[in-house]
C-alpha cells in the first residue's frame, strides 16, 4: 500500500510492536493497523513491522530488539479542545506518574506524549507578559493540565 505522507514517524520497540499497534489503534478512534511483516534472518532476528495510522497520521512500529530505547527528546502532541479530551487520552495513555509534569506523560512502552488544551498557544502568545507569566506559571504547577485553570490564570485577577 503506498504511502500517504512523505514523512513518517519511525518507532522502535523490544519486541512489542504488535501489541503496541493494537493498543495505540484502539485509543484513537479512525484509527487502523495498515499493515504488518514480518523479518528474518535480520542483524537483529526475527523483526516485526507494522504500519498504523493515528487519527490520519502514519507511524510505523518495529520490533528488532533491545538496542534502543525511547526517551523524553522525542514526544508527541495531542491537542484537545476540551477538559473531557484531555482526560479520556490522559487515563489512556499515562502509565508512570512520575514522569508526569505539565501535561507531559509516559505510556507502558515508555513513548512520551504531551496531552494539551489546544488553547494554551494562544495564551502564550499573548503580547500581555503578565497573562503569558500567570499561564505558565499555572501550567508549571499540574501533571494534567486543567483547562479550567489556566482560563482563570489567563483572565488574572
Amino acid at each position: 500500500m503506498p504511502r500517504k505522507q512523505k514523512i513518517t514517524s519511525f518507532l522502535w520497540f523490544e519486541k512489542e510492536a504488535g501489541e503496541a499497534a493494537k493498543f495505540y489503534t484502539s485509543i484513537f478512534k479512525g484509527s487502523k493497523i495498515r499493515d504488518s511483516l514480518t523479518l528474518r534472518n535480520t542483524p537483529s532476528g526475527t523483526v516485526e513491522v507494522v504500519t498504523i495510522e493515528l487519527l490520519g497520521q502514519e507511524f510505523t512500529l518495529m520490533s528488532a530488539g533491545p538496542l534502543f530505547r525511547f526517551n523524553e527528546a522525542i514526544s508527541f502532541v495531542i491537542g484537545c479542545s476540551t477538559q473531557r479530551e484531555i482526560d479520556y487520552y490522559w487515563k489512556k495513555l499515562s502509565a508512570d506518574p512520575k514522569a508526569e509534569q505539565c501535561g507531559w506523560l509516559k505510556d507502558k512502552y515508555g513513548l512520551s506524549w504531551q496531552i494539551v488544551p489546544t488553547t494554551l498557544q494562544k495564551m502564550l502568545q499573548d503580547k500581555d507578559s503578565r497573562k503569558v507569566e500567570r499561564v505558565t506559571e499555572a501550567f508549571s504547577k499540574m501533571k494534567k493540565l486543567d483547562i479550567a485553570t489556566l482560563k482563570k490564570a489567563y483572565k488574572g485577577p
